[in-house]
């Protein structure tokens, strides 16, 4: 796996070197010399809008196929500006899914999927790099040393990306070592939460880059892959009470002192509305074991209170492989061919849900969005969708779109399979929050 890396590296870079991209364009035209960039203007007049674009990689290990799909897009949907946009001068902070899992029974190629994939997201960079930009953060809460697994250290080197710290000590949270503190406006669960820097500084614009793949959560998707934005122990969403009432004595000044209350007044009300899958006893084992409707909701919240202090440039979801199972060693990675975007990470997670097997109304996190105005919608019928072919924007319905089943193990019924579909029927018009 190595030698493909360098592969695609030399021929991938060496082939975008020479490339006549819009810069050059722009420059060969006489027009003066941009100092911006932006969205293609058709998504930033869209930013309610879902893009789709169809991917053509024949094999999920085709390095230099996947590469030249991140970078194929980046060139159609970056563009320079003269006009004021995003000024070149600005930090890029990239969000992708950099997890990695040590697995001992499975080649590294059966876990690729745990995570957004490196060729692609190495395709997108070099894009944004044709564009002028220079200033490159890669921030992630997961550890050091799983970044290895799939070759992020390798590619941000290669590329001169910088990377942060993920594992501060109490002390650089106290001081503000590579830490930035957003408070929470109306939080339920947290009172201020930690970003990495130089997240939610004022020069820079954020890129999130999520992977299609099945979580605990049921998907995990993009507003979830922002969850690596917050430091270490705060990013940890998924423990229920345990990682809330029970944290180190440094943490417990910035949860809410009546989280209890407002947490669990959310829940009996959602149980009364008999939503799905607050019945069940939650999952039975594997990476999420323990996780039941109320650390469901839990997470929901500190999602939310998460959401309510990040803003994003933009939001994709790398599917060109999707991937079932328990978003770490339980799944299998398919051939999927699909790149969602958008300026709306909520909306762009509910076509993920729903072109994923799922009806987005039985996930708990995207009700709750709305309910707490984060979102307008958690309605898949309800969101312009445009297929993006050779840089533009062509308007299709969410029923013209393949659909795959992307099993999961979030909140399994009674007798259900470990790995299951969230697909009941859920009444949109009924149940509006």
């Amino acid at each position: 796996m190595d030698i493909s890396r360098r592969d695609f590296l030399r021929t991938g870079m060496g082939a975008a070197a020479g490339a006549f991209t819009g810069l050059t364009q722009a420059r060969a035209a006489g027009s003066a010399e941009p100092r911006y960039f932006g969205l293609h203007p058709f998504i930033e007049s869209n930013p309610k809008a879902v893009f789709v674009r169809r991917t053509r990689v024949r094999e999920k290990m085709d390095s230099a196929a996947k590469f030249q799909e991140g970078l194929a897009l980046a060139r159609e949907i970056f563009v320079p500006r003269d006009t004021p946009g995003v000024p070149l001068t600005h930090r890029i902070i990239l969000k992708p899914n950099a997890t990695g899992v040590y697995d001992r029974q499975r080649p590294p190629e059966e876990n690729w999927g745990v995570g957004t994939d490196p060729d692609f997201y190495a395709g997108l960079i070099t894009g944004l790099k044709e564009l002028g930009l220079k200033r490159f953060h890669f921030v992630e809460s997961t550890a050091y040393d799983t970044w290895n697994l799939r070759g992020f250290n390798e590619l941000h080197e290669r590329l001169g990306v910088e990377i942060n710290e993920s594992q501060p000590r109490p002390k650089h949270l106290r001081d503000g070592t590579g830490i930035n503190w957003a408070k929470v406006p109306d939080g339920v669960v947290f009172r201020r939460i930690p970003h990495y820097a130089p997240v939610g500084e004022p020069d820079t614009w954020l890129l999130n880059i999520a992977k299609w793949k099945a979580h605990g959560m049921c998907l995990t998707q993009a507003v979830k892959n922002e969850q690596g934005l917050v430091a270490h122990p705060y990013t940890s969403f998924c423990a229920g009470w345990r990682s809330v009432l029970q944290v180190a004595d440094f943490v417990k000044p910035d949860i809410q002192p009546d989280v209890e209350k407002k947490v669990l007044e959310f829940f009996e009300r959602h149980k009364r509305m008999g939503y799905a899958r607050y019945d069940t006893a939650g999952n039975r084992s594997g990476q999420a074991a323990g996780i039941g409707p109320l650390e469901q909701e839990i997470w929901a919240h500190k999602t939310c209170d998460h959401q309510s202090t990040i803003q994003t440039g933009l939001a994709m979801i790398e599917g060109i492989y999707g991937r079932d199972g328990d978003g770490f060693l339980v799944g299998q990675d398919y051939l999927t061919n699909l790149v969602l975007f958008g300026k709306d990470k909520f909306r762009l997670d509910v076509i993920g849900l729903y072109l994923g097997g799922h009806e987005p109304g039985n996930v708990h996190l995207y009700r709750i969005a709305k309910e707490r105005g984060l979102s307008d919608t958690f309605n898949p019928w309800e969101i312009p969708i445009y297929e993006w072919v050779a840089g533009k924007a062509v308007p299709v319905k969410l029923s013209d779109l393949p659909r795959y089943e992307l099993r999961t193990i979030y909140l399994p019924r009674e007798g259900e399979p470990y790995l299951h579909l969230v697909n009941e029927p859920f009444d949109y018009d009924r149940n509006r929050v």
